[in-house]
């Protein structure tokens, strides 16, 4: 049996990794002195409300020795793994992984070369895969020829976060603020790129944004879209969805909250459209 694992960031929800039978890696959240874990102990809600009281919020990679744990467990029956994990052009957690699947013949390590749900696209791929009987080898493989198809985006409303971060300057996010422009930010070849800027009110910028998103050269693959987001309103996420239904393209959009980790680099208003292109 092979068995599927991933790191938070992969932003699938509980209710889809309970259901595909994904074992999830926590990346950890240091606010002030105190210690989280994403998703496990702190909420995206509950983060965003200790940032906005001015808390001191960083994201930490999972260590050697927790993924060594983890792969213990997981292999532990004798099952292969293959792990997904968040770019190694993100974080560390790719190396790490790596580093402690050393000592575990049994299980691969797969660079996303993304995050969120541009991770989560691979997993949950994987996930079907280990479903059909396929063995480590076989999905990790798989998995490797569909790195560089996934096509993953989010459009941005304030960027006080990114500053926050280090990502941008504070001189940067108050002239967006300023001039009212909401920043597509890009992954491309395992790395963050600033899109087009939008300008106007958030609702009319993410329409935009996600007319352009499904009208770029490359076929989409049908198979599914998410819709990923962090405390968007409830009519912003009908509006995407009802864009997308109206393509009567995918065969399965899913919703879903992006967790802890990304909600600290990008902050509430943030919305991404990520989906695979077949080609």
């Amino acid at each position: 049996m092979t068995r599927i694992s991933a790191d938070s960031t992969c932003d699938l929800s509980p209710d889809l990794v309970q259901s595909l039978g994904i074992s999830i890696t926590p990346l950890s959240i240091t606010v002030d002195d105190e210690v989280f874990k994403d998703g496990v102990d702190l909420t995206p809600a509950e983060l965003i409300a200790h940032v906005e009281a001015g808390r001191h919020c960083q994201t930490g990679a999972v260590n050697v020795y927790e993924y060594q744990e983890h792969f213990q467990k997981l292999t532990a029956q004798g099952d292969e793994v293959v792990h997904i994990s968040l770019g190694s052009g993100f974080s560390s957690c790719y190396n790490n992984a790596l580093l402690a699947a050393r000592d575990f013949p049994g299980v691969k390590v797969v660079d996303s070369r993304n995050l969120s749900t541009g991770s989560g696209h691979l997993v949950y791929e994987a996930a079907l895969l280990a479903q059909g009987g396929g063995t480590a080898a076989e999905i990790a493989a798989e998995l490797e020829r569909l790195v560089p198809k996934v096509d993953a985006s989010f459009i941005i409303d304030q960027l006080d976060y990114l500053a926050r971060g280090g990502r941008c300057s504070a001189i940067t996010a108050q002239g967006a603020k300023i001039l009212r422009l909401k920043p597509c930010i890009e992954v491309r070849d395992g790395a963050m790129i600033v899109g087009r800027k939008y300008r106007g009110n958030f609702e009319k910028a993410v329409r935009l944004y996600v007319e352009d998103r499904l009208a770029q050269n490359g076929g989409l693959d049908p198979c599914r879209a998410f819709i990923t987001h962090v405390a968007c309103s409830p009519e912003v996420l009908n509006m995407v969805r009802s864009l997308l239904e109206d393509t009567g393209h995918f065969q399965e959009i899913i919703i879903t909250e992006a967790g802890c980790t990304i909600t600290n680099h990008c902050g509430p208003n943030t919305l991404g459209v990520l989906f695979r292109r077949l080609s």
